[in-house]
């Protein structure tokens, strides 16, 4: 089985909203063996739509659509889906009542008249009710063929896609399991990676891919198998990536971790370490992707964002004799402000970003694109400086931010601190 999705609302193709639903369907429906081969975004025309459906079906036999979704009488994808299965509309009993359940319980029960079209729907459709939102889901089967109908609401999409729309799918189809191992490198350029494993990749199993995956300068190479047993797929597997310590075992930095944060906090819980932050050209990325874990106030106790140079002074301590002589963005100041960092939140380690995102530059006329940052573990210090003159501002922040916590990872377990 193949699916195509289809994202619809002119605010995506305006680019004041970004597609994160296809992203996160796309993931989804990969752990449950359906593999997307298209992405279609289109305007909220009825002619567009249509039109994208026929060619959505040439295509795949299962098409998603997000979006175009609501209240009012003239919604043009519940229309243009009526004139494309030929049906009609009907107000359904079962939808009306859960909408008047779901305003009853948010104290919005006069708004119940004005969302009454939300409970009309194909008649052909089998309903997922949307316990986040009053547009349900709508499913038609028909020639072998399945579209689902979901609204675009990002925070309603994922639970119906999660909690309905695969589990359904999977049972009905008795779909293969995918079992996924990402492995984590650094330390060596990927075209060299890719001649020194060649012979262990040309080996491998028909039911195991590779995918090569850059990241900053870390790359994740990511196992995938395919099969009907998850638990004889993971033997395999756990088999091959052992087959890869003797080629490449000094450059691993986790064996089964994909993002770096995560692997960090395995790190962290294992050696019972504390984390803090100063920020200044990050903006609080760093201190976002330590927090984005579960569980991560074990180790992170906080973190500042000195953004003003006279709050690194005030705050943190940094010298104002070294701003002036060596300006904010410089080794020296990021290595004061992980100092100052360790000394207010009394951590172990401690983690400092100083730098100009631009577009344009600070004050001290430092070059746009420059930062540093310092890693402070008990007494161990490192400063790096980084030249990102081409990257956006949202970039560079996360970049950096990365890179930190990459370094962060090889320090401990590489370095005597």
């Amino acid at each position: 089985m193949k699916a195509v999705l289809i994202t619809i609302g002119d605010e995506i193709l305006s680019g004041n909203t970004v597609d994160t639903n296809s992203n996160f369907i796309a993931t989804e429906l990969k752990k449950i063996g359906i593999p997307v081969v298209q992405i279609f975004t289109i305007s909220d025309e009825i002619n567009s739509i249509k039109k994208t459906l026929k060619s959505a079906f040439d295509l795949a036999d299962l098409v998603i659509t997000t979006g175009g979704l609501g209240p009012t009488k003239d919604d043009k994808t519940k229309t243009a889906f009526k004139e494309f299965f030929n049906d009609e509309i009907i107000l359904d009993p079962a939808t009306f009542d859960h909408l008047r359940r779901l305003f009853e319980k948010r104290n919005r029960g006069h708004l119940l008249e004005l969302n009454k079209p939300q409970a009309e729907v194909l008649r052909k459709a089998f309903i997922f009710q949307n316990e986040n939102g009053s547009a349900p889901c709508q499913m038609i089967q028909e020639n072998g063929k399945i579209v689902i109908c979901l609204p675009g609401v990002p925070f309603e999409v994922k639970p119906l896609i999660k909690d309905k729309i695969i589990p359904f799918l999977a049972n009905k189809f008795g779909l293969n399991h995918i079992v996924t191992q990402t492995i984590s490198v650094v330390g060596i350029p990927e075209s060299l990676l890719s001649e020194q494993i060649e012979s262990w990749e040309l080996a491998l199993p028909k039911d195991i891919s590779l995918s090569y995956l850059p990241v900053g300068n870390r790359i994740k190479l990511r196992l995938t198998a395919q099969g009907k047993s998850k638990e004889e797929l993971q033997v395999k597997i756990d088999t091959e990536a052992q087959k890869l310590k003797p080629l490449i075992g000094e450059n691993v930095i986790s064996w089964n971790g994909d993002h770096i944060q995560e692997i960090l906090k395995e790190i962290l819980d294992d050696k019972k370490l504390t984390v803090s932050t100063t920020e200044s050209c990050t903006g609080g990325e760093l201190s976002r992707l330590l927090t984005s874990i579960s569980g991560s106030s074990t180790y992170f106790s906080g973190g500042i964002i000195a953004y003003d140079y006279h709050k690194k002074i005030e705050i943190l301590g940094v010298s104002e004799k070294t701003i002036q002589e060596k300006t904010v963005v410089s080794e020296e100041v990021a290595q004061e402000m992980s100092a100052g960092a360790q000394t207010l939140f009394k951590t172990q380690i401690a983690l400092s970003t100083t730098g100009v995102a631009g577009p344009d530059s600070d004050e001290f006329n430092n070059e746009i694109g420059t930062a540093f940052y310092s890693i402070r573990v008990n007494n161990f210090e490192k400063t790096r400086r980084l030249n990102l003159p081409h990257f956006e501002r949202n970039d560079f922040a996360n970049f950096v931010s990365q890179r930190v916590l990459q370094d962060l990872v090889e320090i401990l377990l590489h370095e005597n601190y």
